[in-house]
């Protein structure tokens, strides 16, 4: 029917055609203008199917439920929900409207977990029908994509079947806002079946053009005053699109002539007048004069993209309420989210909007607080959660005769987790395993994901390879491999008091004695006898009194200043060292030292021993795939006592060198061993036990958040103390190179006390030289004159020798009487100068 009444229309000269109202309708035209060259401005086929792609001469001058789907997405990331049911019409545009949503809410990492699809002109039985299916199921999100018609019939079965309480959101896209914005005022009854719900309008701006529009129509006469939603005005710049493009592209020679098309032919019978419909020349031209046109109409900027369709696509987020709506925020494809029209954010760089932001919305059921969006299915079984059926470390998970069938700490974690939550959790427990051999973990969590059970309960640590195919609560308890084995107390050694120091630092520590004593030695003898005599027994005061400062028993006293400054800050030096070999010394003789020939993972790589791994564990994996040891050194143990049997016997007698497990498992292991055992270097992994979910479970989100709240609260900590005991044998080796001091711990003091030494000689040797050059012999010998310089250099450096080793008191008593002769000598040729002649 459609066809036909386009065709009919068609077989005028047509140059351009406006409409249609429908997408339906829009897909049979466009064939036709497409064929005719005919540019079609369709201000109400929002069908993103209809694609400039397809359709060449396809003008939309709306905008595109592609947009829409991508705003309803954003808001739906917004809330944090991660499932919604999309209830539609069952026609080419819902289709195509619900086929973008799953696109954009997947980006978002949500989807729809069910799409209700009406039948065009379905009755109230069957969307009755179909509401009380959807209400049975878990989503709680609803996007409404429909016809009017049929949209208020939703809307209306819904609130009798108190779908619009508490907990329910619902989402409608244009079409609501377009009906109701076609009234002045709307029927109270069928505002009391829209409240909480959020809605999306065609954002049109409030300029001067629009209220002036609007205002003009009013003053009309009309029986009843026109209300206009955006399609109206959508329609309205259409004609005026129309209307200067067609002048433009008069003015610019343009040429309307039509030609008859080949390809139509006339069929026998046929009530087609196909021969009757030509071909309009100038098509192309005027759609490339409508592309490029650029104006203001009332529904705001009307300008294309090169998809031909309009740019800055946006959006108004209404909130319905009362008797009517308010607005809540924005949405458009440059900005996203915002509380300010997007036309004064397109003039700011994107990174300077405040994206992502709305007014409170208030939902159904006149709540504030942003609904959960889920609940368990009514019609729903409880939770089947799989617990792994353990053979050993039975503390933290077992079969058990109470009636929830299994205990532990776990199951007791999990429990007030639950018992945290807001709503109820109905869930029963199912064993995995035979009880003969622990299950493997990966199997138990990949049978999670392929959706045979709800969720996995247990010591089940995340890794990288899990968390892909689902999703984990925040851990519990911490966790990480770590390597265990035997240690054996170390034999006391006669040598044991050169431990404390490295070797770098008693070498340092012996060459600043013999130095600090040297440069004593210096300061102090021209002026101290105690430094003075034969030169063997000058070199046995220096070491003397070097190594005596260690006791601080040295009986030379400093008589020189710079001789005492140098001793003092030494002998805080030697304070320092004193004390700290003291305690050093003391920690190595009175703590027990444990010695293992395995001193972590590094040597248990490079050894070829035998390593013990706990079966079902994810590090028999980890040691073959990351570490690269061969699966042949590793040998699976079931439980405790074959991990205390495998240690004891060590790789020569069948056993393991050591064991690489969980530090939770391998501090329940070391608290009945009496310590034989001791875990060895650091942890070399870094994670922890979660619970896991099926992928976008909102169940994994809310147990992380009371994990959370049980470790805030101390809770955690509480059941951990009632399941588990920690043993002190899983503190580590003492290792022997952690209790020794290197230098790097004292190099602050030797720098301090070398820099002062250097100081207290440089000012030693600036004041000799300065004596020495006012000491001058009592008589030089002439034959000097005629001596080699070589000769004169090394008399003068013998000189200057003999003079530093003289005594200060025998310098100075030769200077005062060279300066007394002087003065005399002075006097009496001045007593000569002043004779008569």
């Amino acid at each position: 029917m459609y066809m036909y009444v386009a065709l009919q229309l068609m077989q005028d000269e047509v140059v351009a055609a406006i409409g249609p109202q429908s997408s339906g309708i829009a897909h049979v035209i466009s064939h036709v203008i497409n064929e005719l060259h005919i540019p079609l401005l369709s201000f109400g086929a929002t069908d993103p199917a209809l694609s400039a792609q397809e359709y060449q001469y396809f003008v939309r001058t709306t905008q595109s439920d592609y947009f829409q789907m991508n705003a309803i997405a954003d808001i739906v990331d917004h809330f944090g929900w991660r499932e919604v049911v999309a209830i539609f019409v069952d026609d080419d545009n819902g289709r195509s409207g619900i086929s973008a949503l799953s696109d954009a809410l997947a980006k978002k990492r949500a989807k729809i977990s069910y799409k209700a699809a009406l039948p065009p002109g379905s009755p109230n039985s069957a969307i009755s029908d179909l509401l009380v299916s959807i209400n049975l199921m878990e989503s709680r999100v609803y996007i409404v994509h429909v016809n009017p018609d049929s949209g208020l019939s939703v809307f209306s079965i819904a609130k009798k079947l108190q779908m619009l309480d508490s907990g329910y959101v619902w989402i409608a896209t244009d079409w609501l806002p377009s009906f109701l914005d076609s009234f002045e005022t709307n029927s109270p009854d069928v505002m009391n079946q829209l409240q909480g719900v959020v809605a999306l309008r065609h954002h049109t701006p409030d300029g001067n053009l629009k209220k002036n529009f609007i205002s003009k129509w009013r003053n009309l006469k009309f029986k009843k005053s026109p209300n206009f939603n955006s399609y109206a005005l959508y329609a309205y710049d259409s004609v005026w699109l129309a209307a200067r493009a067609l002048d433009t592209f008069i003015k610019e020679g343009g040429n309307i002539s039509f030609s008859n098309d080949p390809k139509l032919r006339e069929n026998n019978g046929s009530m087609l007048h196909l021969k009757s419909l030509r071909v309009f020349n100038g098509g192309e031209q005027l759609l490339q004069t409508i592309k490029k046109t650029n104006f203001t109409g009332v529904s705001g900027r009307i300008q294309f993209g090169d998809d031909r369709n309009l740019i800055n696509p946006t959006y108004d987020i209404l909130n319905i309420g009362g008797t009517g709506s308010r607005r809540i925020g924005y949405w458009s494809n440059y900005s996203g989210l915002s509380a300010i029209a997007p036309e004064k954010l397109y003039t700011k760089p994107l990174n300077a909007s405040p994206n992502n932001h709305l007014y409170s919305v208030i939902w159904p059921g006149e709540i504030t607080t942003i609904p959960r969006g889920w609940v368990f299915p009514h019609n729903g079984k409880p939770l089947q959660i799989v617990v792994p059926n353990r053979v050993s470390y039975k503390a933290f998970v077992s079969k058990d005769n109470n009636p929830l069938g299994v205990k532990g700490y776990c199951i007791d974690v999990f429990e007030a987790a639950i018992n945290l939550l807001s709503y109820p959790v109905p869930h029963t427990y199912i064993l995995y395993g035979d009880g003969k051999d622990t299950p493997e973990y990966s199997n138990l969590v990949y049978e999670v994901s392929q959706n045979k059970y709800d969720a996995a309960v247990g010591d089940i640590t995340i890794v990288t390879n899990r968390t892909k195919i689902v999703d984990f609560t925040q851990p519990f308890m911490e966790s990480g491999l770590v390597v265990v084995t035997v240690v054996k107390g170390e034999k006391s050694s006669p040598w044991a008091f050169l431990r404390p120091f490295t070797i770098q630092m008693w070498a340092v520590t012996a060459l600043f004695f013999i130095f600090v004593g040297a440069v004593v030695w210096i300061l102090e003898h021209r002026t101290n006898e105690e430094f003075r005599g034969p030169p063997r027994q000058q070199l046995i005061t220096i070491f003397w009194f070097s190594f005596s400062t260690m006791f601080f028993s040295h009986k030379e006293n400093t008589v020189s200043t710079l001789g005492r400054l140098v001793l003092i800050i030494w002998l805080f030096v030697v304070l320092i060292i004193n004390s700290s070999y003291t305690a050093s010394l003391t920690s190595i003789l009175t703590v027990q030292q444990l010695t293992s020939k395995i001193e972590g993972i590094d040597s248990l790589i490079s050894s070829k021993d035998a390593i013990g791994v706990q079966e079902g564990s994810f590090a028999l994996n980890y040691l073959t795939d990351e570490l690269n040891i061969e699966g042949s050194r590793i040998i699976k143990l079931k439980n405790q006592d074959e991990y205390d049997d495998a240690l004891r016997r060590g790789p020569e007698n069948g056993g393991v060198a050591a064991i690489v497990d969980e530090l939770p498992y391998v501090e329940l292991f070391l608290a009945g061993t009496n310590c034989v055992f001791k875990t060895v270097g650091q942890e070399f992994t870094k994670s922890g036990w979660g619970f896991a979910f099926q992928r976008d479970s909102p169940l994994a989100v809310d147990l992380s958040t009371a994990i959370l709240q049980l470790s805030e609260n101390g809770d955690l900590q509480k059941i951990h103390d009632k399941w588990l005991s920690r043993s002190e044998c899983s503190l580590g080796l003492n290792q022997a190179d952690i209790n020794q001091l290197s230098l790097s711990s004292f190099w602050g003091l030797f720098l301090i006390c070398g820099i002062s030494c250097f100081i207290a000689l440089l000012i030693f040797f600036f004041r000799v030289l300065f004596q020495y050059r006012r000491f001058t012999p009592e008589t030089q010998p002439e034959v000097e004159q005629i001596e080699p310089v070589r000769t004169r250099r090394l008399s003068r450096t013998t000189s200057f020798m003999l003079f530093v080793d003289k005594k200060e008191a025998e310098v100075k008593d030769k200077l005062k009487r060279k300066s007394s002769d002087n003065k005399q000598a002075s006097q009496s040729l001045e007593g000569h100068s002043n004779s008569p002649p």
